[in-house]
């Protein structure tokens, strides 16, 4: 397995934060000093030079930047990004500029700041930057970061960083820093140079295996960037004022919660993460303990089943007379169903008759009016069975998903966290035996396994009995170097800031982070101590439990955060919204066993997200909005006084806000049901942008409802699939075809040309004149803390003449590269270009790139998609589609359904809902089908998956079969041009492979259907 990377959208806004921040700045490469040789040794009468005398060492050119400048650019990405302006650059005694990224766990920030690496490289020279973690497994994870990214960015800027982790031990490393021309990375935690042991000490000392010389004096030569991975946890005042110390040129913070904020100049926090479905989607199955009024009944309610042909039945664990006494057993119970009876004559069951079961609701009512919801516990619960529950739970959570996911390739995994070795294994004399979860574990996996077995034989089923059940799990824990056993690791700190110290046990989890990805391997299930969770940040862990006791210092989004990062398939390329467009949630689901009710483990983890947020404005009122910045494909447009008063009218008349200015839950239900009330005249053209500006004020109704875990069943087909409608509409529409295109050359050239002269607007590099004079007081207090001077005008110019660069670019071949065009294409586009827009590529060149490109690849894609044929194949969609996803959803959002080819139908939104009721109660409606995932469209712009199939009445309507794709009333604004290509694509396909009898269209209700059909 190796892991693939490609350029995404949000990496590079991250990465273009941080860099432009320093515009203006000359790049100057491999800036020289004499590197200190130390003191000369002596051996065998011969005198000897550890380190060349003459030899060079490369520093970071110094910043040539005043806080002015910085400032200004500082504001300018704040701007573009809708953030706080600073009203300084702030300045700390460790590093004058400090800023501040904020990225969401398991977005890929360590990507990112790697990525920054090689971009100040490749625009201002500099090479030496070192990485502050705050613990060993932060520093053993960047180091794997770096191993598994050098190919892909070798591959983008033709040159390798070379890392390397700080030991006091290999000095020889830190000359090989200041010696090495290229960019080069030191990787450090914190305690290596701010605790106050001998090894950390040595930083600081003149050593003799150093040539007398103090390693930090070497470091600091080189005048390096510092990176803060986590820096909240590296606010210690030792640290702080150990970092000056590096004589860093900048320091920048990287981390999802920052404490301290200095200069912000990026934020995708958690919000902005999932809603742009950048991390996995949370699923909760909750155990909460319930007492039954007046009984000792042991009862814990698993889940319910449901079924085409039978009534729902509940999975009930609860105590059995046997003939080897009375044991705790799961039995599946329906309407009726007598306790006592069946419990061989309980007395603590003979008040117990199942009298409803509610498959929607998921709970179960008895005769004497107890009621259980899913994830309930009743009666004798001690911590045996609450940790019994758990591992069962995530037992059958993970074969659920992992069923769905073997048919996508993708290897699902499952990480139970515990607070000591010997609840996992044991030992006795020189025999390894299994500790009592181990065996838990094995007892419910071979029951759940059983039960799959039971199953229609299928791929899955002969993947799972391949794999032996002490093979299927496996311990990640500190191994005692002389036993060669298994043990707890060394802790430091306490409660979230609990960690290991051990760097055998974080170099197995990495090691083997690839092999666990494939489906050779049998390990699907791993425990690992819970001091070791950092190390954890596999991309296919689905399933998360914790056997330990509840820690009240132990936060939800810790917990939940080692799960988050985005999966891969077995090619290792990352399932994310590029590849897998709005399927990304529903294969990226994270399943979390809480031993808590969900009600509490999620009322805590949205508080903790929503305390994470405080940065975010609370108030949608015309202050906020004037000046605001919607970043369009033509460009940036300011959001001017007139558009920010019609925006916040909206709001009111609406009823959007009220009056506390605060963003009302009418505006997100009507957003989440895409009924949004139409803008303004004046915002129509900016619909998208606007509706991601409102977002940007936090309310609580914005934040992620996480689902219930437990009400994910399954939902089979039922007796509307065989009617002949349906066949036959199947018929009509099963088969595939293949695309050509076929387009002049010239007549691209022509629409680039056109387009790129009309569009086509640089922006000039801008500069800030500040006038200031001298208080009429000078004092000491005034001199020493730069007040003695007040601004008194502040002038913006615009910058009319040639700006300089010194970086070389290659216009014909990043052009060409960014639009997948050849050079002889590119050069005949830019020789038509008027002189006058072509000339703006002196004043920006980055800017000209950039906007160019994006023109090119529009006219490119409009241009294939005008000139597309389809050409019916041989080959057709088989009706297996239907079944082999197995389709599992949360039955929160299932409309029962009598016309519709499963017994439930799962909608989106609530415009969905209502299409769905209407089209299940409409006389001319025969039957109709949600199209499985697997019945897609080839289209240049990627796959696509129309959403239904209805076959109507014959002599009711003109067009009997219809293809349908549901948007809703703001849909023509918010589509996407790549939405737009394909739906242009799907009409040119089923004109080509249906008859009349069949229409394909786009509709946002069932009148608007009927329109068309009749």
């Amino acid at each position: 397995m190796k892991l693939k990377f490609t350029k995404q959208d949000y990496q590079t806004d991250a990465v273009e934060s941080v860099v432009d921040c320093f515009c203006g700045q000359p790049k100057v490469e491999r800036a020289q000093y004499r590197l200190d040789p130390g003191i000369r040794k002596e051996r065998k009468g011969q005198t000897e030079f550890t380190t060349d005398p003459d030899l060079p060492g490369f520093r970071n050119h110094e910043l040539k930047l005043n806080l002015g400048q910085l400032l200004e650019n500082i504001h300018a990405v704040q701007h573009r990004q809708n953030l706080p302006l600073s009203p300084t650059v702030v300045s700390k005694p460790s590093c004058p500029v400090n800023l501040d990224i904020e990225m969401e766990t398991g977005t890929g920030k360590t990507y990112c700041y790697i990525k920054t690496m090689f971009e100040l490289n490749r625009r201002y020279g500099w090479s030496k930057f070192i990485v502050v973690v705050p613990s060993i497994a932060i520093r053993e994870g960047v180091a794997k970061s770096f191993e598994i990214t050098a190919e892909h960015f070798m591959e983008e800027y033709g040159k390798q960083a070379r890392p390397f982790i700080y030991d006091s031990k290999q000095l020889h490393k830190v000359e090989s820093f200041s010696s090495d021309g290229g960019i080069n990375v030191m990787i450090i935690n914190a305690q290596a140079f701010a605790a106050r042991g001998k090894d950390a000490r040595r930083i600081y000392e003149e050593l003799d295996d150093f040539q007398s010389r103090r390693p930090i004096d070497v470091i600091k030569k080189n005048h390096p960037v510092l990176i803060l991975d986590e820096p909240q946890k590296l606010e210690g005042k030792k640290t702080a004022e150990s970092l000056k110390e590096f004589n860093p040129l900048a320091i920048l913070r990287y981390s999802a919660t920052h404490k301290t904020e200095h200069n912000k100049i990026h934020r995708l926090d958690a919000l902005d993460a999932y809603n742009r479905k950048l991390v996995k989607k949370i699923a909760v199955r909750g155990i909460s303990v319930k007492g039954l009024a007046g009984t000792n009944a042991y009862l814990y309610l698993e889940g319910i089943q449901v079924s085409a042909s039978k009534p729902p039945v509940a999975r009930i664990e609860f105590e059995k007379r046997q003939s080897s006494g009375i044991k705790r057993v799961v039995q599946r119970f329906g309407k009726g169903d007598k306790l006592y009876e069946l419990s061989g004559n309980l007395d603590q069951y003979r008040d117990f008759v199942v009298t409803d079961i509610d498959a929607v609701t998921d709970t179960v009512t008895f005769s004497n009016g107890a009621e259980l919801r899913s994830g309930e516990a009743s009666g004798d619960i001690n911590e045996n069975t609450l940790r019994r529950i758990q591992i069962r739970e995530t037992v059958r959570a993970h074969l659920q998903k992992e069923e769905e996911n073997f048919y996508k390739g993708i290897k699902t995994l499952s990480l139970f966290f515990i607070d000591e070795v010997a609840k996992y294994r044991q030992y006795q004399d020189s025999e390894e035996l299994p500790g009592e979860y181990a065996q838990m574990f094995e007892e419910e996996y071979r029951q759940a396994l059983n039960e799959y077995l039971e199953l229609e034989d299928n791929p899955y089923k002969h993947y799972l009995q391949h794999i032996p059940v002490h093979k299927t799990h496996n311990g990640y824990f500190s191994i005692d170097k002389k036993s060669k056993r298994l043990i707890d690791p060394k802790v430091k700190g306490r409660g979230e800031e609990k960690q290991a110290d051990d760097v055998d046990a974080y170099d197995l989890i990495l090691k083997d982070k690839e092999r666990l990805l494939s489906l050779d391997e049998s390990v699907r299930f791993i425990f690992s101590h819970s001091a070791l969770s950092e190390g954890w940040d596999n991309p296919n862990v689905f399933v998360i439990c914790t056997l330990k006791h509840s820690d009240s210092t132990i936060r939800k989004r810790q917990e939940v955060g080692r799960g988050l990062r985005l999966c891969v398939n077995q090619a290792g390329d990352r399932m994310d919204p590029l590849s897998c467009g709005a399927t990304v949630h529903h294969i990226n689901r994270l399943t979390v066993i809480a031993s808590e009710s969900y009600k509490d483990f999620t009322a805590s983890l949205q508080k903790e997200i929503a305390d994470s947020l405080s940065a975010r404005p609370r108030k949608a009122d015309e202050a906020y909005f004037k000046g605001k910045v919607l970043r369009t494909a033509e460009g940036n447009v300011e959001v001017s006084d007139q558009m920010a008063a019609d925006l916040y009218f909206y709001l009111i008349q609406n009823q959007y806000v009220d009056s506390k200015k605060e963003i009302t839950k009418t505006y997100h239900d009507a957003k989440d049901s895409e009924s949004l009330a139409e803008l303004p005249e004046s915002l129509q053209p900016y619909a998208p942008q606007i509706v991601r500006l409102i977002d940007s004020v936090f309310s609580d109704a914005m934040l992620p409802e996480f689902e219930n875990g437990r009400t994910v069943k399954p939902n089979p087909l039922n007796k509307n699939f065989e009617k002949a409608e349906f066949k036959v509409l199947w018929e009509k529409i099963n088969r595939k075809a293949a695309y050509t295109v076929e387009f002049d050359t010239d007549e691209l050239v022509g629409k680039c040309v056109e387009h790129l002269n009309a569009d086509l607007k640089i922006a000039r590099l801008q500069y800030v004149v500040e006038s200031g004079v001298q208080g009429d007081k000078i004092s000491y207090e005034g001199l020493k803390s730069g007040s003695g001077f007040a601004i008194k005008e502040t002038a913006t110019q615009k910058l009319n003449s040639t700006a300089h660069s010194a970086v070389e670019y290659d216009l014909l071949g990043r052009l060409a590269e960014d639009t997948c065009l050849t050079r002889r294409t590119i050069a005949a586009i830019l020789k038509q270009m008027r002189a006058s827009v072509f000339v703006q590529y002196r004043a920006n060149p980055e800017d000209f790139l950039n906007k160019a490109a994006r023109i090119i690849n529009e006219q490119k894609a409009t241009v294939i998609v005008e000139h597309l044929a389809y050409d019916p194949i041989e080959e057709r969609y088989d009706s297996d589609i239907f079944t082999a996803e197995k389709p599992q959803e949360d039955f929160k959002k299932a409309v029962k359904a009598e016309r519709h080819i499963y017994d439930y139908v799962f909608t989106d939104s609530k415009n969905e809902t209502e299409f769905v009721r209407t089209l299940d109660t409409s006389a001319e409606v025969v039957v109709y089908a949600k199209l499985p995932k697997g019945f897609s469209i080839p289209t240049p712009v990627g796959n696509y998956n129309p959403d239904w199939a209805i076959a109507f009445k014959e002599g009711t309507v003109k067009h009997i079969y219809f293809i349908a794709e549901t948007k809703g009333s703001m849909s023509s604004l918010e589509l996407r041009e790549i939405e737009q290509c394909k739906i242009k694509c799907a009409k040119k396909f089923f004109s080509k492979i249906t008859t009349d009898q069949v229409k394909y269209d786009v509709v946002d209700s069932y009148g608007k259907l009927m329109e068309l059909v009749s």
